[in-house]
């Protein structure tokens, strides 16, 4: 496989584990419905009647089909060429496809992946021709009115209501090729360690290995190198700290700490040697910095941070969950911080990789949430677990993820008050995503219910300034006040589970709907107003109050953009802010923001054209 065509409209699917021999498979795929699941092998599909733009879903408009019907089953199939070399191998990746995805190459299976948010590999050189056009068939099953899978917003009706939203099926993130030698990385992980100004890195490799490999690993700064050292794989693997070393007194280090006000990244070089034989190149990066809690504070670095954090859903009306390209996450991440905010909880969503990868860049601290299942049985439990742990392990590389939140509302775990069964269930993903993880806090269910948390997060859309004053500045014990109101008419803790002492956050509220009267239509909100003017004040009266509650350690506003019908973004769905966003920056920041003006909004670009075909 030669180096990458230059001519793809995509980047390479992940930042934080680039390699260079790679061919995006984005572009035009044939497409086929099969609602009554008439085929169970593509050899059997004898007409395609339909085009479809992958990674973009059926449902959306982006995808040339734009069909927001019940489809429990549909299929894929693509051409690409690529030659068979002796002592390589061709992985296939994808993204994500949701629910449960099925491929075969040259109508050879080669395997099955569960879980509609997460990725998975396959090597499909065996199923591979010596040379000419090889075939890949994808059936996706997505059953539409399952409420035990872990389905996020998608909503199960006709059509959306209240706060959720179309439903998302098949392939609706990237798919590309690479080309590695039979021994290569399979994973890598790097961990900061600022105490010791380290950073830890794990090396694990697959496919035979013979005595003598050895990994090397460079680090660099802004053309500064850090540090530079080989190790000999042991069991496959290499597990390292590597340390910086200490100049003295003036100490360069500091200025390697990542915050979203300086996000500094270390590049990262690691290759794989047999000998005098390069086996494997990956390029990565990592950063300095330590997110915890102590006391009632948030702690960046060492150092109280106060958290003003946004709810972001991650939709766009023409594609749904999949971005319209890389510069649309940028943008959105340019607007979120232009409007004050330091950080977003991506909501019911496990973002594309993209995102995560310009949040490091840029700057902005996110929290990862597991989308949710909707009945508590025995198959939601199995499902939600072995997808969250598929979450971890794809984003604990990025510096800017720093709390990690499996369950939200007691959706799923609907008796979490009174069943011990459903108590243990978030009691059990609060510590297995401890064990994973130790390095960031976590948050068992947000909102409200209580049972294992590292912070107590409630959801109050109160749109009164005046109540929320007196809610959480009462002079009362914090237990008392944690027991006395109960937000959306459910307890905070639940019985057996008092509060610890954790710090609190509000991590839902606001929710104003504004729509303006050229544009409206039936919408929703948790309250609403009927200009931008009085949007701009009732925003800027709730922030003066929540600024002024010391009791919070940090703030989620609800929400980014509007969402299909639910209008109470700050930005309408096309990421036009709907009044001045120095003003909403202002307010966002509180009454001590002194900086000068903002940049001016950037304006979101156009969808790309369809990728032509390509060759490897």
């Amino acid at each position: 496989m030669p180096q990458r065509n230059e001519i793809t409209l995509d980047p390479y699917p992940r930042k934080n584990f680039q390699r260079s021999n790679w061919m995006s498979l984005n572009g035009t795929w044939s497409f086929l419905f099969d609602d009554s699941q008439a085929f169970s092998h593509p050899s059997q599909i004898k007409e395609w009647p339909l085009k479809i733009q992958v990674p973009f879903v059926p449902e959306c408009k982006a995808s040339g089909i734009g069909d927001t019907g019940f489809h429990p089953r549909c299929w894929y199939q693509r051409r690409f060429e690529v030659q068979r070399i002796a002592r390589k191998r061709i992985l296939l990746h994808f993204g994500a496809v949701d629910y449960q995805a099925k491929v075969w190459v040259n109508n050879s299976y080669m395997g099955c992946h569960e879980g509609g948010h997460t990725p998975f590999t396959l090597d499909i050189t065996e199923a591979l021709s010596d040379s000419g056009d090889q075939v890949i068939s994808v059936c996706a099953d997505d059953d539409p009115f399952d409420l035990a899978k872990p389905r996020g917003k998608q909503d199960w009706q006709k059509d959306p209501h209240s706060i959720w939203y179309p439903r998302t099926s098949g392939i609706w993130q990237t798919v590309w090729l690479e080309e590695v030698f039979e021994t290569y990385i399979e994973k890598l992980r790097l961990t900061p360690l600022i105490e010791r100004w380290e950073v830890g890195c794990e090396v694990f490799v697959t496919g035979p290995c013979a005595d003598g490999l050895q990994v090397r690993v460079r680090m660099e700064c802004e053309g500064k190198l850090l540090a530079q050292d080989s190790y000999d794989v042991v069991h496959k693997e290499v597990h390292r700290r590597i340390a910086f070393s200490d100049p003295g007194i003036d100490d360069f280090r500091n200025e390697l700490l990542w915050s979203p006000e300086k996000p500094t990244l270390i590049t990262v070089h690691v290759e794989l040697w047999d000998r005098n034989f390069l086996l494997d190149k990956v390029k990565s990066y990592t950063a300095l910095r330590s997110v915890a809690f102590h006391g009632d504070r948030f702690m960046l670095n060492g150092r109280p941070y106060y958290l003003r954090m946004v709810l972001d859903q991650g939709y766009w009306p023409d594609t749904f969950m999949t971005p319209p390209s890389s510069e649309a996450l940028k943008l959105d991440i340019e607007l979120i911080k232009a409007a004050g905010f330091n950080g977003v909880r991506k909501h019911q969503k496990i973002e594309d990789p993209e995102f995560f990868y310009w949040a490091d860049v840029l700057g902005l601290v996110v929290w990862g949430e597991m989308p949710s299942a909707y009945r508590f049985t025995h198959e939601s439990v199995e499902r939600i677990l072995k997808e969250w742990v598929e979450v971890i392990a794809r984003d604990m590389n990025h510096p800017s993820v720093i709390l990690w939140v499996p369950f939200n509302e007691s959706w799923g775990v609907p008796d979490l008050a009174e069943k011990e069964s459903h108590q243990h269930c978030v009691q059990a993903l609060y510590h297995i995503t401890k064990t994973l993880d130790p390095t960031r806090p976590c948050i068992g269910n947000d909102g409200w219910e209580s049972t294992a948390t590292d912070l107590l997060g409630i959801h109050d859309y109160d749109d009164q300034p005046d109540r929320l004053l007196k809610k959480y500045t009462s002079h009362q014990n914090i237990g008392d006040v944690l027991t006395k109101y109960r937000p959306g008419g459910r307890v905070l803790t639940v019985e057996g589970y008092p509060h610890g002492g954790q710090p609190v956050m509000i991590t839902e509220f606001g929710g104003i709907a504004f729509v303006d009267p050229s544009e409206r239509t039936s919408t929703w909100g948790y309250s609403s107003v009927q200009s931008s003017g009085e949007f701009r004040r009732k925003y800027e009266k709730l922030m003066d109050a929540i600024h002024r509650i010391e009791l919070f350690c940090g703030f989620c506003y609800t929400q980014f953009t509007d969402t299909f019908q639910e209008a109470n973004g700050l930005f309408k769905a096309d990421r036009t802010p709907k009044f001045s966003i120095n003003a909403m920056a202002r307010a966002t920041r509180g009454a001590g923001y002194t900086r000068g003006e903002l940049l001016s909004t950037p304006q979101p670009p156009p969808l790309p054209p369809p990728e032509p075909d390509l060759d490897i």
